[in-house]
């Protein structure tokens, strides 16, 4: 999988990033991934024609001491489709500059 990772998570930050994301995007079905909405002026061709599809996902997964943001665009309409696939490059700086602000915010040093 195609990710940026972060680790070497201190238990403070971990808890800081948590609360953080719960409040934001909830849990999901699974501990520690959240699905965080691409932003619809970053969708390709083949996204935005797929309507049905719509919207758009990135996962974040928080463990214990690694933040990992998947570089794998998809929806949770279907499993799979045309639309779901890697990241172009302005999708995958805009999941990174997402990543970063993370820590800006909550003035966590990486």
């Amino acid at each position: 999988m195609k990710q940026y990772r972060i680790d070497e998570l201190r238990p403070m930050d971990y808890e800081k990033i948590k609360a953080y994301l719960d409040e934001r995007f909830g849990s999901s079905h699974i501990e520690g991934v959240y699905w965080v909405p691409l932003d619809a002026d970053l969708l390709d061709e083949v996204q935005a024609a797929h309507a049905d599809c719509q919207p758009f996902y990135f996962a974040v997964a928080l463990e214990a001491t690694v933040i990992s943001f998947e570089f794998l665009i998809r929806t949770r309409n279907r499993v799979r489709c045309d639309c779901i696939h890697y990241a172009n490059e302005a999708q995958r700086d805009s999941i990174i500059r997402f990543a970063d602000s993370i820590f800006e915010t909550l003035k966590i040093l990486a």
